[in-house]
């Protein structure tokens, strides 16, 4: 007997960057994942309240966001934050994806578009952490190349970005190419 394989339609969302204006969308989304999800975002159980408060410090203390939207809300983040005290300057990484979305791709185009924002801002190292049991973010963050080890009871990614580079080519309605490299 033959088998179809059914293909389900690709995400049509846009990745980019969140701007202020998108923190009540941020927020929606964080509060919108289902608890495994929020577990696995935040190495615990949270509640509504923290989630909220913890949204509005990712804007007000400089936090990259870079979101995944569809029809005007964010289904998928991907956050750095800079991490001062640790040396050479390194950005701490965060992804959550809804459920009804993960294992589409989504968190591979957040993680490839945060790379470059971490390469524009001079970070040469990216630090995720997890629990131990996150199989989904361990397996992302080793597909970027990420060397984990264990940590006080908590999995610790560590991806090393020198020698990486980016290069950014934009199309210009003129039909002229402009490229830049970081």
């Amino acid at each position: 007997m033959m088998r179809m394989k059914t293909h389900e339609p690709r995400p049509q969302g846009q990745i980019r960057q969140l701007r202020p204006s998108d923190l009540a969308a941020f927020r929606e989304h964080l509060l919108r994942l289902d608890p495994e999800s929020r577990r696995d975002r935040f190495n615990g159980l949270t509640d509504d309240v923290f989630i909220a408060s913890y949204a509005a410090r990712c804007f007000s203390e400089g936090a990259t966001v870079i979101g995944y939207v569809e029809n005007g809300e964010v289904h998928g983040a991907a956050e750095l934050h800079e991490r001062p005290d640790l040396d050479p300057p390194t950005g701490e990484i965060a992804f959550s994806v809804e459920r009804h979305l993960q294992h589409k791709g989504i968190g591979s185009q957040l993680f490839k578009r945060l790379i470059g924002h971490a390469l524009a801002l001079g970070y040469a190292q990216l630090r995720v952490m997890t629990h131990p049991n996150n199989q989904a973010m361990k397996s992302l963050a080793r597909k970027f190349d990420a060397a984990l080890t264990f940590e006080d009871g908590e999995t610790v990614g560590s991806i090393d970005l020198s020698g990486m580079h980016m290069s950014i080519v934009t199309q210009l309605p003129t039909g002229d190419v402009i490229e830049a490299f970081v």
